[in-house]
């Protein structure tokens, strides 16, 4: 679920593979047809408080060819309230990059190219992002609208 929150609030759409690392263990999606090759466990088996244990914080990395890495922190646990269905975003800033931007030399390639209108590739990346790019937009009702959205 967490995945899921955190992809909401990314912007992206959750079409590669992920992983949370603490300490020495990864838990993600196995890949059955490459158990040695990618071992984790199986995150859908183990809750976050379990896999955390005592420590506060976990390594999340996603799309491994683009290769997001986030350093999540619990900043405190509350108990479940029962008048907010589903998870809520409190602030935020900024836009996130777009999926497959290529990391951080694609995104800074991205809005250099953006940012030329006289660069051979800018008509070409305007259309592949949507028509533009701001990069310090962020909705925070429609953050939370897509996070009401999840199946928890």
């Amino acid at each position: 679920m967490l995945h899921a929150v955190l992809q909401v609030v990314m912007g992206w759409e959750g079409g590669h593979l992920h992983e949370f690392v603490i300490g020495d263990t990864r838990y993600g999606e196995p890949e059955p047809d490459f158990p040695d090759e990618f071992p984790c466990v199986d995150e859908t088996k183990v809750t976050l408080a379990k896999a955390l244990g005592a420590r506060k914080s976990c390594k999340y990395i996603y799309d491994y060819g683009d290769d997001w890495e986030h350093r999540v922190t619990v900043e405190k646990v509350l108990l479940p309230d029962t008048d907010l269905p589903c998870p809520l975003c409190l602030d935020g800033r900024n836009a996130c990059p777009p999926e497959d931007v290529g990391g951080v030399p694609g995104y800074y390639e991205f809005l250099e190219v953006l940012n030329d209108p006289t660069h051979d590739e800018h008509q070409q990346m305007l259309e592949w992002c949507g028509g533009g790019f701001d990069l310090t937009a962020f909705d925070l009702s429609d953050v939370n609208q897509r996070l009401s959205e999840i199946k928890l």
